[in-house]
């Protein structure tokens, strides 16, 4: 059977590769190769500025109201097509067919719609100065800006990057991960139909150290929005900052969800413990625990420390693992071979440094259409110190800690421990306690008593080495946009 080529889509073009050449995509339930990727580098890149060039000064000019207008219909489209886009992106990334149905794809029209409404709310500043001068605020486009998105939630991440910088009146070189190409490769097709103009946003396909790196160091690409692990974060910014290029940068986690002791109490204003338990479980394992926001260090008060192990045991190990195409599947595959061998080498470490496996913590084979794919089972792991490996690098994969802790201030330092600060959960009956906890996390983002309750409205990134900038809402379009104060006098 001729396997499908996901090609470019530069200048409003569905084109191949300059050099023509392709790499497997490997299906990660199934391990084995069904479309293939285009291997593109920076003749590629330079094609894709071209056509960014041209497109801009038209794009930038457009009135706000139609490119609202055109990102709408694409929004639309992607709600016409979320059925084939949510069956393609569980079979690119390994998730299970039901949380690309109920989270990725209907978030990614969210991301779009979103931003083409708030682009015609926009508003900048002005200041008048004792009846001598007014001083206003522009907000201009800055150009041609690079949107890098990763492989845990394609098409959600890939659309939280490119609709605010379309929005803003930017032209886009946007590079999904080489690991799930597939729904950006599908999205280019919805972009032709949408009516979006030639080269306003072109799509390259590639691995990171060629195209990315292209697109990275390009002259002519004057930002990068960037989702990924720390370290190519630094790389990036490495590269990046000598040229004065923007960075937003929203790296690793290692986040902390801290349960205490009172909310076995009878409390109307928190859900009960059965509830806590499902959202802490929740919050450790979806999407395969491949979430830079999930909880993998969960801190316990003790009073409650052993009641709350046995039931969190007891809910993930109910988690159905198997086919992501099964709609009852609840944890699908791993993304790919290399990752699964990573996660598989922080079980064996945690074991090393003393750990004490309470479930799981073995790969899990399938039978059927599965039985090569990369599948492990969700993972518990106690009696690990802060300061170990497995509590300080970012695992991203099916495997949480469990500690206890006597007081609010230990909590404190366990949650702070680590180098990371991208988000946390607090779970609670006592209110002020947890604003008083929240304001003391070195976290971009602290949820009480819930987990990925997001409105987009709001800031979104992390502190420390889990990133730079803020993304979401106004934030996004400040970055996209470069500030120009005009001052006249009367």
């Amino acid at each position: 059977m001729t396997k499908t080529k996901i090609i470019n889509y530069i200048g409003g073009e569905l084109v191949p590769p300059v050099s023509n050449t392709f790499f497997d995509n490997i299906e990660p339930a199934t391990g084995k190769p069904y479309s293939l990727t285009a291997d593109s580098d920076e003749q590629d890149v330079a094609n894709a500025v071209v056509a960014a060039e041209s497109a801009f000064n038209t794009w930038q000019l457009t009135s706000i109201d139609e490119r609202a207008a055109v990102l709408m219909r694409l929004a639309d489209l992607i709600d016409q097509n979320a059925e084939a886009l949510a069956q393609a992106e569980s079979v690119d990334n390994g998730k299970p067919v039901s949380l690309a149905q109920q989270v990725d794809i209907p978030r990614a029209s969210s991301n779009i719609r979103f931003f083409a409404h708030a682009i015609t709310q926009y508003a900048s500043e002005s200041h008048t100065m004792a009846n001598e001068a007014i001083n206003y605020t522009l907000r201009d486009p800055i150009g041609i800006v690079a949107c890098i998105s990763p492989w845990n939630l394609p098409l959600y991440l890939f659309t939280w990057k490119i609709a605010p910088a379309l929005a803003a009146g930017n032209c886009v070189i946007a590079k999904p991960s080489e690991i799930t190409p597939m729904t950006a490769f599908l999205l280019s097709s919805l972009c032709q139909q949408a009516g979006l103009p030639p080269g306003v946003l072109n799509i390259l396909h590639g691995y990171g150290h060629k195209v990315g790196e292209a697109i990275i160091t390009h002259p002519k690409i004057k930002a990068i929005s960037f989702t990924g692990g720390t370290k190519t974060g630094a790389h990036i910014a490495s590269l990046a900052a000598p040229k004065f290029k923007k960075l937003s940068l929203e790296l690793g986690g290692k986040n902390p969800a801290v349960i205490f002791a009172d909310i076995c109490n009878d409390e109307p204003d928190l859900d009960t413990f059965d509830d806590v338990v499902t959202q802490v479980a929740r919050a450790s394992f979806a999407n395969q625990g491949q979430i830079c926001l999930c909880s993998s260090r969960i801190y316990i008060e003790r009073p409650i420390y052993e009641k709350f192990k046995r039931a969190l045991i007891a809910k993930v190990s109910q988690l159905n693992v198997g086919d992501p195409k099964d709609v009852n599947t609840q944890q699908g595959a791993i993304v790919s071979q290399q990752h699964l061998n990573k996660i598989l080498s922080y079980i064996q470490l945690a074991k090393e440094e003393g750990g004490t496996i309470l479930l799981g913590g073995e790969q899990r084979y399938i039978e059927g259409r599965c039985n090569e794919g990369y599948f492990i089972e969700p993972t518990l792991i106690e009696g690990l110190p802060l300061n170990c490996r497995t509590n300080q690098e970012e695992i991203f994969g099916p495997v949480a800690t469990l500690q206890p802790f006597d007081n609010t201030e230990e909590a404190l330092a366990l949650a702070n421990g680590t180098e990371y600060g991208l988000a946390a959960t607090v779970w609670s009956n006592n209110i002020k306690r947890c604003h008083s906890f929240a304001q003391q996390l070195d976290f971009g983002i602290v949820w009480v008593n819930t987990w990925l309750m997001r409105d987009l409205r709001t800031p979104f990134g992390g502190m420390k080495q889990s990133g730079v900038g803020r993304e979401g809402g106004v934030e996004a379009l400040r970055f996209f946009t470069e500030a120009k104060n005009v001052c006249i006098k009367y």
